[in-house]
């Protein structure tokens, strides 16, 4: 065992350790230490998590990638038909990481009970649309059964369903307009069979989903003729790569878009929170290391009369230094355990039951969503003692001044 780390563990196990001047400033640096690091962990779960949640939820309804026919149609209902012909579909076999690509038809409809009505978005799916990504959303029924004949089935929100007062099992009138304004409105009667609720506003307001066969029906459209393909990556992270080889793949007269363009205004204010992550560590690593200077100080003046003795008999500046900095480590580390163990447990608390509930107006999800990794963990945990550390450094130094002559007859 290392002399340094000797002397420092006596120092730490001794009686007078607790009950010394120093005890109070002990306590409080580890509790600074704690909260720090409750702090750093709580706000990259959580930050983390909401960015990941939102962007899973504009996915389930998009697709990570969008292609459509290119024109100025800003609206989110499909005008010109596509045929499913194509090189890309069902599979992109030039461009690795798309995991899957679904075609779609979109119409603008009005839903119009006997006591109110609501402008919609009828979304035409297929068989090949991938329901995982919203099953966790529907909150009553089933989903719709695409694989047999036609048939009128659909899934509403329950934003939607609580506005026009519509129940699972309701049957309901959905009038579509025609391209020619002086003609009556194709009329459809739906099922509702499934509800949804993935607390985005912007979609629970608009979306109803049933079969893509109403929508080419409506439009006078073949059966192989679609409104868009939507395109789902493996690695969101390479969104922006993805879509400019998407873009280049597919034919001139097609467009692509990322579903970080289309809601580039969500993704901006997504950016965000990776700042303000940022501003919370480097204010929590401050606050922790400044508790951390003022009680090794403490500690270097209560033991003055003991770093005289160590020089008296042959010890060296950085050999002191050592035994200070250890103590300083076993403070950190004490910090770092509590703080961890409480940090996770609430963490855990949110994740398994969904204590601290959010406003979906203004956070698109009902409750603050967390993502546990140990990576980030294990970092923050040594990022905060190597900074702490290299702080403590500097106050050290002070052991270098100490005379020890003064510093035996110091009381």
């Amino acid at each position: 065992m290392r002399l340094e780390y000797f002397i420092a563990k006596r120092l730490i196990t001794t009686k007078n350790y607790k009950s010394s001047i120093s005890a109070p400033i002990i306590k409080i640096a580890i509790a600074a230490i704690a909260i720090g690091i409750i702090m750093m962990i709580v706000s990259v779960a959580t930050g983390v998590g909401l960015q990941q949640k939102i962007r899973q939820k504009i996915a389930a309804f998009n697709g990570h990638v969008i292609i459509t026919n290119y024109d100025d149609n800003q609206s989110e209902v499909s005008v010109e038909p596509i045929s499913i012909h194509q090189s890309f579909y069902p599979k992109f076999k030039n461009i690795e990481g798309i995991s899957h690509v679904q075609a779609t038809a979109s119409k603008a409809g009005i839903i119009r009970t006997e006591t109110a009505f609501e402008g919609i978005v009828f979304k035409g799916v297929g068989k090949d649309f991938r329901w995982n990504d919203l099953q966790e959303y529907i909150v009553a029924g089933r989903i719709p059964n695409l694989k047999e004949a036609l048939n009128n089935e659909v899934i509403i929100s329950k934003y939607l369903a609580d506005r026009l007062q519509l129940k699972l099992g309701d049957k309901f009138n959905t009038f579509f307009m025609k391209e020619e304004g002086n003609k009556l409105p194709n009329l459809r009667r739906f099922e509702i069979v499934g509800i949804y609720n993935s607390g985005f506003q912007e979609f629970d307001a608009s979306y109803i989903i049933g079969d893509i066969r109403h929508v080419q029906r409506i439009n006078k459209w073949s059966k192989d003729d679609v409104g868009e393909f939507e395109v789902f990556i493996d690695d969101f992270s390479k969104i922006k790569e993805k879509g400019e080889a998407i873009y280049a793949e597919i034919p001139p007269t097609y467009n692509s878009r990322t579903i970080q363009e289309k809601y580039y205004n969500i993704f901006e204010w997504l950016k965000l929170f990776d700042f303000n992550i940022v501003v919370i560590l480097i204010v929590m690593v401050v606050v922790a290391t400044i508790n951390m200077v003022v009680a090794l100080l403490v500690l270097i003046l209560e033991r003055t009369q003991m770093i005289g003795i160590l020089k008296s008999i042959g010890a060296d500046n950085w050999m002191i230094r050592k035994i200070f900095l250890y103590n300083a480590l076993y403070l950190i580390i004490r910090g770092l355990l509590w703080g961890n163990g409480i940090g996770i447990g609430l963490l855990l608390i949110q994740k398994y039951f969904g204590i601290v509930k959010l406003n979906p107006e203004n956070y698109y999800v009902t409750e603050a969503p967390v993502v546990i990794e140990v990576l980030p963990v294990l970092l923050l945990n040594l990022g905060t003692i190597v900074v702490c550390l290299l702080v403590l450094l500097i106050p050290s130094y002070i052991i270098t001044k100490i005379s020890p002559v003064k510093a035996i007859r110091f009381d």
